[in-house]
């Protein structure tokens, strides 16, 4: 990886995705999986856990590479990602150090609001 290496990724947030990872995460916060309660509480309709977003990010970094590879991911959360919402995974390489690459990261919706912003990974770059 080199200064200026630019990534993006793109993903379908799918229908039954804040259901599905329910499911695998044991969280099932009624916001995520009953758009009706998610309404009645002020969101648009049910959403998104955070983390099933940042595995999307952590997904645009690394593809199918190593996940022994990764060896830090934050994220500030923006905005609540809804159902069948198009993401961007947006990232730059702002630094090399030795073996490892760090990388500046944002999400991006289908309107060009940001959902994820302050995104930084480091990577093993080889």
């Amino acid at each position: 990886m080199k200064v200026g290496e630019k990534i993006s990724f793109e993903v379908e947030v799918k229908k039954y995705a804040p259901h599905h990872y329910a499911g695998a995460s044991l969280d099932f916060n009624p916001i995520h999986i009953d758009s009706d309660f998610a309404k009645k509480v002020g969101l648009p309709g049910n959403i998104l856990h955070g983390l099933c977003t940042m595995a999307y990010v952590y997904r645009g970094v690394m593809g199918s590479k190593d996940p022994s590879k990764i060896k830090k991911l934050r994220v500030r959360f923006k905005q609540p990602v809804l159902p069948l919402e198009k993401l961007t995974v947006k990232g730059e390489v702002t630094g090399v150090e030795g073996n490892l690459a760090g990388i500046d990261l944002t999400v991006e919706n289908q309107k060009g609001e940001q959902v994820i912003s302050n995104g930084f990974a480091v990577v093993e770059a080889t």
